[in-house]
Order: C-alpha cells, then sequence, then structure tokens
C-alpha cells in the first residue's frame, strides 16, 4: 500500500482540532450582513410622541359630516334643485368628525378666514388603531 492509501486508511481523530483557531465566516441572513451590524441593546420602550412620529407622514382623510337622510331611490329621483330633505340631526348639534370613515369624534362649524373650518368638541385618540382594520 503506497503511503497515501495508508492516510486514508487510518481512521480520524478529530480530539486534537481546535475550531476556534479558524477565522470565522461573515454570517449572512438574507442581504443583511450580520458581522457588522451593531449590537441591538434593549431599549425601555418609545415614549408615545416617537410612536406617532413613525405615522405622522401617513395621509388620512378627515370628514366632517352634517347629518344623514334615508330616501328610498323614488324620492330621490324626483328630486330637483328646489328640493329640501330633512336629515336626522338637529340644528345646533355637535357634528360627527370621521376619519377615513370611522367615527373618532364630535365637532361644529366655524368661519375661519372666509373658510370653513371646525372646532373639535371631542376626539378620540385612543381608538387610532382602529385605522388598520
Amino acid at each position: 500500500m503506497s503511503d497515501l492509501q495508508q492516510e486514508f486508511g487510518q481512521s480520524l481523530d478529530l480530539g486534537d482540532l481546535n475550531l476556534n483557531e479558524f477565522e470565522q465566516e461573515e454570517t449572512v441572513e438574507g442581504n443583511i450582513r450580520m458581522d457588522i451590524q451593531p449590537d441591538a441593546a434593549p431599549t425601555p420602550g418609545m415614549s408615545e410622541m416617537q410612536k406617532m412620529s413613525l405615522f405622522s407622514r401617513i395621509p388620512v382623510v378627515l370628514t366632517l359630516e352634517v347629518a344623514s337622510a334615508h330616501i328610498s331611490l323614488a324620492e330621490l329621483m324626483t328630486l330637483n334643485n328646489d328640493s329640501v330633505v330633512e336629515l336626522d340631526k338637529l340644528a345646533g348639534e355637535p357634528l360627527d368628525i370621521k376619519v377615513n370613515g370611522i367615527l373618532f369624534g364630535k365637532a361644529e362649524v366655524v368661519m375661519l378666514n372666509d373658510k370653513y373650518g371646525l372646532r373639535i368638541l371631542q376626539f378620540n385618540t385612543k381608538d387610532l388603531g382602529e385605522l388598520t382594520r
């Protein structure tokens, strides 16, 4: 047998092998090199202002709903320019503030520099999570 055949015929003794002597390869997860990422220190928690600033650039539609009326299609077809439709709110009653179609508060209409504005009487910011549903 040749020397090479004798070397392969012998069993390997891995007890003397120290894996810490070898250089570690870069750890790659997806496209992120984990070996150059700073260690993420646990943060005690973000303040409410920091949490809200994450969402500050997301546009929403704020509407002021005066009132509504339930009428039949036949009644709708008879309406013309001089028609009056009775609504379901009393004059002077606070109007509904809706954000993306979800009720969030009450307001009254005011005039602001020759434009309409709204004075918020009540606004529920605790239910803003409802906008994601």
